[in-house]
């Protein structure tokens, strides 16, 4: 009886009908209370009200029987029904007790608790908002629960606080952030699902602008649609798709700087669907925002260069990330070659009025306006009164380049964008990129060892850049220092008028605006690219001539020849120097890119051509008979028959005989046409036959003596070519004797060099004897 008077308004009955274990008898107690409670509300007597709600509460909802448990929520539910419109005035009493049994072991009780909300909150309808962060939580409970039957009411009780959210103007999306924040990471995935539909619908709400907040969900997002469940990946899809479609319509509210990084993290994300949808987002974020994403720039390298080798299964990734890497490219500007690192710079993209100069935007706050169009690449034309700030982390950039290429497990495509985003930092900011040059010369030198010809042909491109790039000149004069080479001597490095007047706009988008003079780090390039064909012999065998090839398309070939030919003379491996004089002999001879290079030494008409040739000749020394090609080439008879006159007193050996074998192919090539048109003057060029016919002697009966010979055999009888005009005189003592060359100290350089060659063979020799004596003991 204490008890029934503890409880009082209530009455015994109904204190007894609400511990029944019968849900009717329950259900009647709860039609009273509600009867009493609408009495309160009529005499406006708050304080009984309270204290029925506070009975229900403590008593009967909190209770530790399960009977009385459920008394007290119908009973709390009826209370709501009774208040009506004032219920709003209890809520905080009402729906407290109703989410603690959200917790409770029985799931009979948790039905009743969610029904019991249901109720409630129809009751009080907008009055519940300013409770609905432990509304959410205690639903996104409910939402993972086993129970199906507590599943489907939740899911009643959810539709109906949507409704309410959606059509009310005073949802308070600033308190909500923080829980969406902490739950949008749970792995469940029916708490995942209810995450998503409640994003959904909140960003359908026209009042509630969930995009401010994107920043803080977007990476919880991401992480959803990686869920094993399809329905899920597909809402979230859905959900990021909407983002995006609004992100074009109102980029100027995007806080683009603030997601950048999570876009990087989830472009390198192991699941496709994560990664494509990333990349996407990366894509559009680069067209929209321009160069507010240039600080990001070695953060996106990183995520979408190795994209760029996908093969076919992940084409769809592979085209999204080259339209990345190419958007991104676009965005570095040569202003900012002259902009301090260590300060942010402006970049004004439109002439500003006088009033807009004390309006500066700041890039993290994404205050930025745009156009519509998302095709460009920058769709930001900053208005009259705005600005863009940004920082280019060269330094970045550059390290995250640097490591691709050292990664051998890098793709080719990949390598590839690699260097050409080399050659275009090499073309916007010389001036900065100079200064990463010694670190990044000896990784560019290696590549040249790459498999792929077009991962050769680009690198190519990017040394020769960084060679004839005025921002590389020193004051020196002779590039930075090689440690174990030092230049002996000056070299003259000719450069003809007609290569500073080259329009770069024909170059397309990555061309060098720079004339093709020799800067400081030309010679360094000379002497180490030689360097690697000495370690390398597989590289000059197989590639070496392509890679001088291109060297003379992209450079100037008489410095590339001048240059090697100078260091090729002070070159302390004399076998080598044999074979790197052949090689680059053959490639003077035959190649078409030298056809203007072979017809400046094949009339030596000015001093820079008779300078070339005797450069040439003191390093062709190495090869006798690259010497005498070289001598037919320059129209040097004479002295070509004096050096075959010396061959006597070398060792003729099968390699020698070969090289003559060659000779004699290629006197009979196109190249050297004039050379056989001229045999029909026999009177002025008796040398040419003199020497024609030592090569003859020193060959073996073989095909090349048969052609050889042959074409002797159709040397007319000079009296029979005889002409009514002898006064001319002959071309070749004219040219010889204007020429105020020394013939004779380049024979006596011809037979030092070839006595060192035979020392050294001799040397090799004994050597290779020593060896098998060891051998044989």
């Amino acid at each position: 009886m204490n008890a029934e008077r503890d409880l009082a308004p209530l009455a015994p009955g109904v204190v007894r009908a609400l511990t029944d274990k019968l849900y009717e008898k329950r259900k009647v107690a709860a039609l009273e209370i509600e009867k009493l409670v609408r009495e309160f509300v009529a005499q406006n007597n708050t304080s009984q009200i309270k204290h029925v709600i506070q009975i229900l509460s403590q008593e009967f909802a909190l209770s530790q029987h399960p009977h009385s448990r459920k008394g007290g929520l119908i009973g709390l539910a009826a209370c709501s029904i009774a208040l009506g419109k004032d219920s709003g005035l209890y809520l905080k009493e009402l729906i407290e007790p109703v989410l603690t049994c959200f917790n409770d072991a029985d799931s009979r009780l948790r039905y009743y608790a969610c029904e019991a909300l249901y109720n409630i909150v129809k009751v009080a309808r907008g009055s519940v908002l300013p409770h609905f962060n432990v509304l959410f939580d205690g639903l996104s409970k409910l939402a993972a629960d086993p129970d199906p039957n507590v599943k489907s009411g939740s899911e009643l009780l959810d539709r109906l606080l949507k409704d309410i959210v959606t059509e009310s103007n005073q949802f308070d999306l600033v308190g909500f952030i923080p829980l969406l924040r902490e739950r949008i990471y749970s792995n469940n995935q029916y708490a995942r699902q209810f995450i998503i539909s409640w994003i959904l619908v909140l960003e359908s709400v026209p009042d509630i602008n969930l995009l401010d907040y994107l920043p803080e969900i977007l990476d919880g997002l991401f992480q959803i649609l990686g869920d094993n469940s399809k329905e899920i990946r597909k809402m979230c899809e859905v959900a990021l798709g909407e983002f995006l479609k609004e992100i074009k319509k109102n980029p100027s509210s995007v806080k683009f700087a603030e997601m950048a990084n999570i876009l990087v993290i989830h472009c390198q994300a192991a699941d496709d669907l994560i990664q494509l949808t990333a990349m996407c987002w990366m894509r559009e974020f680069i067209q929209l925002a321009g160069r507010v994403m240039l600080p990001y720039s070695s953060g996106i390298l990183t995520a979408v260069l190795p994209c760029l080798s996908y093969d076919d299964r992940k084409k769809n990734i592979k085209e999204v990330a080259n339209v990345c890497n190419q958007s991104l490219m676009k965005l570095v500007i040569p202003e900012d070659d002259e902009m301090d690192e260590a300060k942010q710079s402006t970049i004004q993209t439109e002439p500003t009025s006088e009033e807009s100069l004390s309006k500066p935007v700041v890039a993290a706050s994404g205050s930025l306006d745009a156009s519509g169009d998302s095709s460009n690449t920058s769709v930001f034309p900053v208005t009259s009164c705005e600005r863009i700030q940004v920082i280019l982390n060269l330094d970045g950039i550059v390290q995250v380049l640097d490591c691709h290429l050292h990664d051998t497990s890098t793709g080719m495509m990949t390598r590839i964008a690699v260097l050409k985003w080399l050659y275009h930092l090499y073309i916007k900011t010389p001036r900065k990129m100079f200064r990463h040059t010694d670190s990044l010369f000896p990784i560019l030198l290696r590549t040249l060892s790459d498999e792929s010809d077009e991962v050769i042909l680009k690198d190519l491109e990017l040394l020769a850049e960084i060679a004839s790039s005025p921002a590389g000149q020193t004051e020196e004069g002779h590039g930075p220092s090689d440690g174990s080479d030092v230049r002996p001597g000056p070299v003259e490095l000719h450069v003809p008028a007609r290569a500073g007047q080259l329009s770069s706009s024909t170059k397309g988008l990555e061309c060098s605006p720079s004339t093709p003079t020799m800067n400081s780090y030309f010679y360094k390039f000379m002497i180490n690219l030689l360097k690697r064909f000495s370690s390398e012999r597989k590289l000059l065998e197989t590639r070496g001539a392509f890679i001088i090839r291109q060297l003379c398309l992209l450079l100037n070939a008489e410095n590339i020849f001048h240059s090697m030919a100078d260091i090729l003379l002070r070159e302390e491996d004399l076998k080598f120097a044999s074979t790197m004089v052949h090689t680059l002999n053959t490639i003077l001879l035959t190649s078409s890119e030298l056809f203007q290079l072979r017809n400046q030494l094949k009339d030596l008409k000015t001093p820079e051509s008779r300078n070339l040739f005797c450069c040439l000749y003191r390093s062709w020394c190495h090869n006798p008979v690259t010497t005498v090609s070289l001598c037919f080439l320059t129209q040097n008879y004479k002295h070509a028959y004096d050096l075959i006159q010396k061959f006597g007193d070398l060792e003729v050996t099968v390699d020698f005989l070969t090289e003559v074998d060659k000779l004699v192919q290629l006197i009979e090539c196109p190249i050297f046409t004039y050379l056989r048109l001229q045999l029909l003057d026999v009177k002025n060029n008796p040398y040419l036959i003199k020497a024609l016919y030592g090569l003859l002697m020193l060959l073996p009966q073989s095909s090349a003596f048969q052609l050889l010979s042959h074409r002797l055999q159709c040397v007319p009888n000079p009296e029979l070519m005889q002409t009514t005009d002898n006064s001319k005189p002959s071309t070749s003592f004219k040219r010889t004797a204007a020429s105020n060359i020394d013939y004779t100290e380049l024979l006596q350089h011809f037979e030092m060099v070839q006595n060192k060659h035979l020392e050294a063979r001799h040397q090799r020799a004994g050597r290779a004897e020593q060896l098998d004596r060891r051998v044989v003991l």
